[in-house]
């Protein structure tokens, strides 16, 4: 039996980077795919390559009303979801936060956070029922090291790694897996949104030096989901080779 067959996954921000990545890698193991984002066409395109396996809704983390639409009157072959992807999330601006939108700030919050809530309040249930299951939660590497302009974006990130933790304390005695990926510089639309579709902004982000790939975080996923069921990676880090950590930043213009 392949590895994900039989496993039926739900997919926030399915239209594109890991989100999409993640759900050919889930078909290519055999298992079923719910695609959910808000570019509807995207999805088309997806279910249409799924061979009857993926299930394309419409939906927009921000609004309850959507999350319930995109999970109201399942077909009986997807109604046991026993993953949930929690993809959908984004960077708005990269201003010092004197100086931020206010907007793209609220927008962020709203998506990162109170999406990400939201949709798994709605779908949790179901796995703890079942128990069984997955929740994979994308972080990012921001959540543990800040930089000049990363302000809100990198908080709503922590917050993810936080909840995420937080519910493996409360699924504890359930046979429910919680695990928070945190990746570093990955060459998907990410950029190009965060400069608001500026595309040579966007590509100077990764300018001489080789990013990870959406693939590369989705076959990341698929080593989690892979392990025996007794084993819960609680949090899973990774950066590009070129990429690292290190480093104060300094102030040297005068005391």
């Amino acid at each position: 039996m392949s590895w994900a067959e039989n496993r039926i996954a739900f997919i926030t921000g399915a239209t594109s980077g890991f989100g999409e990545a993640f759900a050919r890698r889930i078909l290519a193991g055999g298992g079923k795919v719910i695609a959910t984002g808000r570019r509807a066409d995207r999805l088309e395109a997806l279910a249409a390559s799924g061979d009857g396996r993926v299930l394309a809704r419409v939906m927009d983390v921000r609004s309850t009303d959507s999350i319930a639409a995109a999970l109201a009157d399942l077909p009986a072959e997807f109604q046991a979801i026993d993953i949930l992807f929690n993809n959908a999330g984004l960077a708005l601006g990269l201003g010092k936060a004197h100086e931020a939108v206010l907007d793209d700030w609220e927008t962020m919050i709203e998506t990162n956070i109170a999406g990400l809530a939201r949709v798994t309040r709605a779908v949790l249930p179901g796995l703890v029922a079942r128990n069984r299951g997955d929740v994979l939660n994308v972080s990012s590497v921001a959540a543990s090291y800040p930089y000049a302009g990363g302000n809100v974006y990198g908080a709503t990130k922590a917050f993810v790694r936080q909840f995420s933790l937080n519910l493996r304390a409360d699924l504890l005695g359930t046979k429910v897996r919680v695990t928070s990926v945190e990746p570093g510089m990955c060459e998907t639309e990410f950029s190009l949104v965060r400069f608001a579709g500026n595309e040579s902004a966007a590509g100077n982000v990764y300018q001489g030096m080789k990013p990870l790939s959406a693939d590369d975080v989705a076959l990341t996923l698929e080593s989690v989901l892979r392990l025996p069921p007794h084993v819960n990676v609680n949090t899973i880090e990774l950066m590009p080779v070129q990429q690292a950590f290190a480093g104060f930043a300094v102030d040297r213009s005068g005391a």
